[in-house]
C-alpha cells in the first residue's frame, strides 16, 4: 500500500470514462416476444436510441443518428415509444426529440421512419408521449401536450393527464389528472370514463384521489378467471377492477377497488416527474409485479388475494419506475452499488431473475468502486436525516494516519426526489482520488413516506440546507471528515440548496452549483416551464401571501454573502432553470456592496436541464475537481486547470 495525501491518489476512473457511462437504459417494453428499451448515447450529442434484444439474445441499436427517441412533454419527458409485431414483424411508434412528432418505423423493411402527426406551427408545440398501440382497435392512444402559446387553449380541460389505460373488456378507460397549483405528488385524481362504440370517451368521473392524496399510477386488474368485470352501473361508477397506488395512508401503497392489497410502511410508488412511469404491472394470471421499498427498492410479485409478496433475489438495490410484462415475464431496469443500470427479467412463476440486456461491464477493476454506507443522521429538532456516505477508497493507496479526508455533500434535484443507491462513476471519480461523497436525502425526499416529504412544505431553503449541514458537520464531529475541507454540490433543486448553503451558512469551504434555481420571484412569475410554475406555492408559500419570504430565501438576493469559491455550471438551452438566473446571480457578486470571491462560470451550448453530452460531462467533472484541488490544497495527478476569476 502506498501512502499518499487525500485528493492526490492516482485513479483509473477519469472524466471521459464517467461520461461514457452516464445515463441508463429506460422505458422497457415488449415488441412481440422481444424486449426493447431506450438507451443513452452520450458521444452522439446525448441522443437516445431504441435497442432491441433479439430472440437469440443479441442486442441491436434500431435507430441511427440523428433520430432521438425522447419526448419533451412537461419538459422532463415521458414514455416515448411503443411497439407491436404483427406476423412477427416489428412495428414501433416513437417521439422524435427534434420536432416532437410521432413516427412509425418498421425495422428491416427499409426506408426512414414516417411521420404520423403534423408539424406544429410552434416548433415542437405538439408534444406526444405515452403511445399505446391497440392493434385490435386500429388505434394509438397518446398523451398530447399542446405547447402552443403563453396559456392553455381550453380551460375546461384538465391541465395535466397521464397513464391512460383501457380496461380488459375495452369498455372503460382510466387515467390520472391534476391541475395547478398541485404537483402530482401532492394531489391527483383517478378519472374513469366509458368508451363508446365509436371510440369516444363519455361520462368521465373521478373515482379516487383528491387535493390531499397523491396517486402515482393507475391500471386495470386482470380477471384471474379470464372472465370480464361486471357491467352494472354501480360497479362502473365505483371503478371496479381498478389498481392504483395511493399515499392516503401516508405511504404509496397499492389498492384494488379502493382496498389496500399489501399495506406497509414503504413505498409502492414515487414522484411522477415523467409521464408514464410505472411502479406496478398486472399480469394475466391476476398477480401484480411491483417495485417497492423504503429508501432503496426491490422488485417483487404480489398476490392480491393473499397479500403475499415475494421479491426477486439479486444484487440490485434500485429498480427504476419502468416495467413491462408478457405472460409470466416481467422486465425492469435495475442497478446496485457494484453495477450500473441494466435490463433485468423476472420469471413470475419461478421467482428467478437474470440480466438480459445492457449488462454492466466493469470498465476498470471494481476494487476502485466506493462502498456506500447507509446512514441515518440527527438533524435539527432531533429529526432523522437519511444519507448514503461514500468514504474515499483506493485498493492500493491509503492516506497518512493523521490526515482527515475532504468531503463533498451532494444535494439531489427535485427537490421531491431522492438519491438512488447505485454505482455512479461520477462518485467513484472523486472517491478513488481520496475525496469522500455524502448523498443526502434531506427532508422533502421521496422514499420515506408522505410525512417526510412534507417536511419541506414552505421550508425549501431551510430544511434542505439544515439537513445537508447536519450531515456534513456530523461527519466532521465523528472524525470521518476534515471540518475545514467540506464542500457542497447539487444540480437543479440541488443547485438551489448548494447556493443557499453557501449564502446562508459557514459550513463549506467551496461549492459546485449546477443548472440551479436561484431567483424565486423570477421562477414564480413566468421564469420556468408550466409543469413547475406553481411548485413554489407548496415549497415556499404563495408569492402573493409571503413576498418577503421569496426575497429572503433567494440566493440571487444574497450572492454578496458568499465568501468562498464556487463553480457555476449551466446549459444555455435550459427552459426549466434559464441561464438568466445565473447572469443575475453573478451580477450581484460584483456590486459595490458585495465582496467578489473566486469563482468560475461555465455555460454549455446545446445543453438543457441536466447534461447529456459526453464532452460537457468531461469538462464539468474536471472543472469541479480543479475547484476542490485549489481550495483544499490537493494535488490530483493529471488534473485539468480551472481559472477562478475574482
Amino acid at each position: 500500500m502506498r501512502v499518499l495525501p487525500y485528493g492526490s491518489w492516482p485513479s483509473p476512473i477519469d472524466a471521459a470514462l464517467a461520461a461514457a457511462h452516464d445515463g441508463r437504459p429506460d422505458h422497457v417494453g415488449f415488441v412481440g416476444d422481444e424486449v426493447w428499451w431506450t438507451a443513452p448515447r452520450p458521444a452522439e450529442n446525448g441522443r437516445r436510441t431504441l435497442v432491441r434484444r433479439r430472440a437469440d439474445g443479441v442486442e441491436e441499436s434500431v435507430l441511427p443518428a440523428p433520430w432521438n427517441v425522447r419526448s419533451r412533454v412537461v419538459e422532463y419527458g415521458g414514455h416515448p415509444w411503443a411497439g407491436t409485431a404483427p406476423a412477427g414483424r416489428p412495428l414501433v411508434v416513437f417521439t422524435h426529440f427534434d420536432d416532437q412528432r410521432l413516427y412509425a418505423y418498421e425495422p428491416g423493411r427499409g426506408g426512414e421512419p414516417r411521420p404520423l402527426t403534423p408539424v406544429s406551427a410552434v416548433g415542437g408545440g405538439l408534444r406526444w408521449a405515452e403511445p399505446r398501440l391497440l392493434p385490435e382497435r386500429g388505434e394509438i392512444w397518446c398523451v398530447l401536450e399542446e405547447f402552443t402559446g403563453d396559456g392553455p387553449t381550453d380551460l375546461r380541460r384538465r391541465r395535466f393527464v397521464t397513464g391512460a389505460r383501457l380496461s380488459p373488456d375495452g369498455r372503460r378507460a382510466a387515467w390520472l389528472a391534476w391541475d395547478h397549483p398541485l404537483m402530482p405528488w401532492e394531489g391527483t385524481d383517478v378519472v374513469v370514463a366509458d368508451v363508446t362504440a365509436d371510440g369516444r370517451l363519455s361520462d368521465a368521473r373521478v373515482v379516487a384521489g383528491g387535493p390531499g392524496e397523491s396517486i402515482a399510477q393507475v391500471d386495470w386488474a386482470r380477471p384471474a378467471s379470464g372472465g370480464q368485470w361486471p357491467a352494472d352501473t354501480a360497479a362502473r361508477t365505483a371503478g371496479e377492477g381498478l389498481l392504483y397506488t395511493s399515499d392516503r395512508s401516508g405511504w404509496w401503497n397499492l389498492y384494488r377497488d379502493h382496498e389496500p392489497l399489501c399495506p406497509r410502511a414503504e413505498e409502492f410508488g414515487g414522484a411522477l416527474w415523467k409521464l408514464g412511469q410505472s411502479w406496478f404491472a398486472p399480469l394475466d394470471d391476476g398477480l401484480v409485479a411491483v417495485v417497492h421499498g423504503r429508501g432503496s427498492t426491490a422488485l417483487g410479485v404480489l398476490d392480491p388475494h393473499s397479500g403475499e409478496l415475494v421479491d426477486a433475489a439479486g444484487p440490485w438495490t434500485e429498480f427504476a419506475p419502468t416495467l413491462a410484462v408478457r405472460g409470466e415475464a416481467v422486465v425492469a431496469v435495475a442497478a446496485g452499488p457494484r453495477s450500473a443500470y441494466e435490463v433485468v427479467e423476472l420469471d413470475a412463476r419461478t421467482g428467478r431473475a437474470r440480466v438480459i440486456g445492457a449488462a454492466h461491464d466493469d470498465a476498470v477493476d471494481p476494487a476502485h468502486y466506493p462502498g456506500p454506507r447507509i446512514r441515518t443522521f440527527t438533524g435539527p429538532d432531533g429529526r432523522e436525516v437519511h444519507a448514503h456516505v461514500y468514504p474515499p477508497h483506493h485498493p492500493g493507496v491509503v492516506a497518512p494516519g493523521h490526515e482527515l479526508p475532504p468531503y463533498v455533500v451532494w444535494a439531489h434535484g427535485g427537490p421531491t426526489d431522492r438519491a438512488p443507491l447505485v454505482l455512479d462513476l461520477e462518485i467513484a471519480y472523486f472517491t478513488s482520488r481520496g475525496i469522500g461523497v455524502a448523498e443526502v436525502d434531506y427532508g422533502g425526499s421521496t422514499g420515506y413516506g408522505r410525512r417526510y416529504r412534507e417536511r419541506l412544505r414552505e421550508q425549501w431553503g431551510v430544511v434542505d440546507v439544515e439537513d445537508c449541514a447536519a450531515v456534513a458537520l456530523a461527519l466532521a464531529d465523528e472524525g470521518a471528515a476534515d471540518r475545514d475541507r467540506l464542500a457542497i454540490r447539487g444540480g437543479s433543486a440541488g443547485g438551489w440548496t448548494a447556493a443557499a448553503s453557501l449564502a446562508g451558512t459557514d459550513v463549506y469551504a467551496c461549492g459546485t452549483i449546477r443548472y440551479p434555481v436561484l431567483d424565486l420571484v423570477g421562477w414564480a412569475t413566468g421564469g420556468t416551464h408550466d409543469f413547475e410554475s406553481h411548485y413554489l406555492d407548496s415549497l415556499v408559500g404563495r408569492l402573493a401571501d409571503v413576498p418577503a419570504r421569496y426575497a429572503e430565501r433567494s440566493p440571487v438576493e444574497h450572492a454578496h454573502r458568499i465568501t468562498v469559491p464556487f463553480l457555476l455550471l449551466q446549459g444555455l438551452d435550459d427552459v426549466i432553470c434559464p441561464p438568466a438566473q445565473c447572469e443575475r446571480f453573478l451580477e450581484r457578486l460584483t456590486r459595490p456592496a458585495g465582496r467578489p470571491v473566486p469563482h468560475a462560470y461555465l455555460a454549455f451550448e446545446g445543453e438543457g436541464h441536466g447534461f447529456r453530452r459526453a464532452a460537457t460531462t468531461v469538462r464539468a467533472l474536471e472543472a469541479e475537481l480543479s475547484l476542490y484541488a485549489q481550495v483544499f490544497g490537493l494535488n490530483p495527478p493529471g488534473a485539468a486547470s480551472l481559472e477562478l476569476v475574482r
